[in-house]
């Protein structure tokens, strides 16, 4: 133990690569709970709609949402959201879930809406894939 401070000051650029791998690992794990967020499997999304009727909003293009969505889920595009604010004000009760294709983008808009008032924010861990990969239906069209 005596001679790492020798073996880092010797491998500053392989020691440094080794910390900043660390902190990505670290960031991967608990970054989703540092984001506020909280991060539903599909489980208890079906459940979250069925007992409190949140509602499902699809923020993957309108071309991915044709391909197939959840039953009953609202279409808005992410970069339209700043813009929907009044329309989604009628589900700040209810509760609202994100989802987009793998979980990463509706985690960004779900804070931008916790930070207009809304407290019960949601978004489906691992987007549409996870749906899909739990055997779960998808619609298809628009709506």
């Amino acid at each position: 133990m005596e001679r790492f401070p020798e073996f880092v000051a010797n491998h500053l650029f392989l020691f440094s690569l080794l910390l900043s791998i660390l902190m990505l690992l670290v960031w991967n794990f608990y970054g989703d709970m540092l984001s506020g967020v909280k991060l539903l499997l599909p489980d208890d999304v079906t459940r979250l709609i069925n007992r409190e009727d949140a509602q499902v909003i699809d923020i993957r293009s309108q071309k991915e949402f044709e391909s197939g969505h959840i039953i009953d889920a609202i279409h808005i595009n992410a970069a339209e959201l700043g813009n929907q604010l009044e329309k989604l004000k009628k589900y700040k009760d209810k509760g609202v879930i994100f989802c987009c294709a793998s979980g990463t983008v509706s985690i960004k808009e779900a804070r931008k809406l916790m930070n207009e008032g809304f407290e019960k924010v949601y978004c489906l861990k691992g987007g549409i894939l996870s749906w899909q990969n739990a055997n779960l239906p998808l619609t298809k069209g628009a709506k």
